[in-house]
């Protein structure tokens, strides 16, 4: 045993444990708008901020303090003030930044909150569904997303594919499959007025929350219906997506081979999904350590209790992602077309 290396070793576990005993301290700044009084009012002492909030003082300190401690905020020795700064602010603060990241903080409170289940299906090999997953879940997933879809969709990844961006500004049918809360449909249908949009999901309360979305944003443009991924009715649509969803279904080939019979013979396939290397050794980072760790509390259980159960995982690769759509789902041919940090697109053709 090399002592230092275990010196250096416990110096990330205590890092890892600062971060994970910080997970409750930001969800409840996030429910009781402390960072977001942080950003409006500047520098604050607790007792200002706790009056601001109509909170208790010194509950208010103390997770002051232990954010500050996290780096999350700012403390002035002088003033004794605490502060948000802007670039914490983005993550915190500003939920239509490309960085806003309260989803992955519930997303982690809710992957404790599932722990039971998933340690059962290890021992018995099966899944855990969707709609069993803890209740925050959805919400969490949704949130996590919407960041990403907000910065690229629209900028970046619809202009990678070929002539989608050309057929969506003339007028083109979309069904955007395993929708969830609808964000990226939202998204599309407002920035292409003359598409006709549909999302489809199995889950019907997100079904639901979709619809609620839908109606706050007055979109004409788009609806929700339940619907599965290997059954969505409708036929010749010009454009067809998956937002990080195909990995979670239990039969990604069967969901190729019905996609591409709901397709025009010129249409398009755009599935996007996390970002991964088809080796195990180059996804071992910080952003996989992330997926992998969601894809073995969410994404393969998800999977493994759907019929067939396929269990792709949240970092398949690119190589296998073409197996199922390509060699298993008849189409012709596929492509990346771009990728982030987080996710990498691919447009599938006949």
């Amino acid at each position: 045993m090399d002592p230092n290396k275990l010196q250096a070793f416990m110096g990330q576990i205590v890092a890892d444990l600062g971060g994970a005993f910080t997970v409750g301290l930001v969800r409840i700044g996030h429910a009781l708008g402390l960072y977001r009084l942080l950003q409006e009012q500047g520098p604050m002492t607790p007792m200002a901020l706790a009056t601001a909030a109509g909170l208790a003082e010194r509950h208010v300190r103390e997770w002051c303090a232990a954010n500050a401690a996290s780096n999350y905020i700012a403390y002035d020795a002088q003033s004794g003030c605490f502060s948000l700064p802007p670039e914490q602010a983005m993550v915190f603060a500003n939920p239509d930044s490309p960085v806003y990241m309260q989803g992955a903080f519930d997303a982690a409170a809710a992957y404790i909150e599932i722990q039971p289940k998933v340690q059962s299906a290890f021992l018995h090999g099966g899944g855990v569904a969707w709609g069993d997953q803890a209740g925050c879940l959805f919400c969490a997933v949704a949130a996590f997303f919407r960041p990403g879809y907000i910065a690229n969709l629209v900028q970046a990844w619809l202009p990678s594919l070929e002539g989608v961006v050309d057929k969506l500004t003339r007028g083109a049918a979309v069904a955007d499959v395993g929708c969830g809360h609808g964000h990226s449909t939202l998204i599309m249908a407002k920035e292409f007025p003359n598409s006709s949009f549909v999302g489809f999901d199995f889950h019907a309360p997100s079904i639901a929350a979709a619809n609620a979305h839908a109606k706050d944003h007055g979109l004409p443009n788009v609806r929700f219906e339940v619907g599965a991924a290997q059954e969505f009715p409708g036929r010749d649509y010009d454009l067809v997506t998956c937002f990080d969803c195909l990995h979670d279904m239990g039969d990604p080939a069967g969901v190729a081979r019905h996609v591409l019979q709901t397709l025009k013979p010129d249409g398009t396939w755009m599935v996007v999904e996390p970002f991964a290397h088809d080796e195990l050794e180059k996804n071992l980072h910080p952003i996989g350590r992330l997926f992998y760790a969601a894809s073995t509390m969410v994404c393969v259980p998800t999977s493994l209790a759907q019929p067939v159960g396929a269990a792709l995982g949240a970092q398949a690769g690119e190589k296998r992602l073409r197996e199922v759509i390509v060699t298993q789902g008849g189409f012709g041919r596929m492509r990346r077309t771009i990728e982030t940090p987080f996710n990498m697109v691919l447009e599938a053709r006949a």
